[in-house]
């Protein structure tokens, strides 16, 4: 990865880009060491090649598709990429699984990768990236314009507690429940440069700080700054990483149309001359909390500030003005209390079992 970015690739507006982690398990859907295997061991089918990489753990594993023009090749693309990969992996005695978190990864069991970059972070992070066995959504949406970039991040701030919420999918952690719907989100969190970020007033307001964190050695690449939202000065994107990690396409597909819409609504909104919101960090704080803490159940702060919206509502706000599908995501309930059932009903191997990525004709 190229350290430093610009503000000339901001070039394509409505772009798209699905990058999904997932974790590498055995026959049983055990979290297992396989990435070496599988990304160095053979060479990985079309249309992986190039796209397959190494995350933090040998047990996790992070998939790209092409940028695709928009929306209407989104679907294509995702069964490729997961078919190939799920095919991959049988290649090699492995299967793939899906959730935010695993609920059988156990970090200090598992072993990390050896790549030099996450080598070099776990030096420096210690414990709280020890301990990140994280797997999330994020998709990428091409902006036209670097400071239209950072004012899109800006404005998406608000409805990203919301998406969290929807896609909740990780209650156990290191084979304990915590009590909440989204796990990896707060697991994340205890990385430097992570959760909400702050307005910045325009692209070089955002590349002054982006240039400041690699010269003071803070960072040792761009990519390690790991905000919920980012202008991306290298892809020219605007990049949402704030979903759980999903086994149903059809949940993931829903994200990122709602992310690709709101992208096109509020560069229009730009380009109108609209003054936005700007919130304050803390009330987006608040409303992630609620997020990760409450899933479907929550109720957030709304945007003006001045009282609260519950999920459901604002779903149906976002479905009949943007003509997405997230109320099939609300109705289809919340993965993290579908975990909890299958756990308590049925069992770990059933649970388990639930998680693995099935070929999708």
């Amino acid at each position: 990865m190229t350290t430093r970015g610009s503000a000339a690739n901001f070039d394509r507006l409505g772009s798209l880009g699905i990058e999904e982690e997932f974790f590498i398990v055995d026959d049983a859907g055990r979290p297992v060491s396989g990435t070496d295997e599988l990304v160095y061991g053979a060479e990985p089918p079309e249309p992986l090649a190039g796209k397959l990489d190494h995350e933090l753990f040998k047990c996790t594993i992070e998939t790209q598709t092409p940028t695709l023009g928009g929306v209407s090749e989104a679907e294509d693309a995702l069964i490729r990429v997961r078919n190939a990969l799920v095919e991959h992996a049988e290649s090699g005695g492995y299967r793939i699984a899906a959730a935010g978190l695993h609920p059988f990864a156990r970090w200090r069991e598992l072993e990390h990768a050896e790549k030099e970059r996450y080598r070099a972070q776990l030096e420096r992070i210690q414990y709280p990236q020890h301990r990140n066995t994280t797997a999330g959504l994020h998709v990428h949406v091409g902006v036209d314009d670097a400071d239209k970039a950072v004012w899109v991040a800006n404005e998406l701030r608000w409805y990203l507690p919301p998406l969290l919420a929807l896609s909740a999918n990780s209650p156990y952690w290191n084979g304990f429940d915590t009590g909440l719907q989204s796990a990896r989100a707060k697991i994340f969190e205890g990385l430097p440069n992570t959760g909400m970020p702050s307005t910045f007033a325009d692209f070089e307001d955002w590349r002054a700080l982006e240039e400041t964190m690699l010269d003071t050695g803070s960072i040792n690449d761009r990519g390690e700054l790991w905000w919920d939202v980012r202008p991306h000065t290298e892809y020219g994107t605007v990049e949402v990483r704030t979903p759980d990690g999903q086994t149903d396409p059809e949940r993931v597909l829903a994200f990122v149309e709602c992310v690709h819409a709101l992208v096109l609504e509020l560069a229009e909104r730009y380009e109108d001359g609209a003054d936005g919101y700007r919130h304050r960090r803390e009330l987006l704080d608040e409303n992630k909390w609620r997020a990760l803490r409450y899933g479907h159940d929550a109720v957030f702060i709304d945007r003006e500030g001045e009282g609260t919206i519950a999920l459901a509502e604002l779903v149906e706000r976002l479905d009949g003005r943007l003509g997405t599908s997230l109320g099939d995501v609300l109705d289809a309930g919340s993965g993290a209390d579908r975990q909890r059932r299958l756990l308590d009903h049925r069992g770990a191997d059933a649970l388990a079992e639930s998680l693995v990525l099935e070929k999708a004709l």
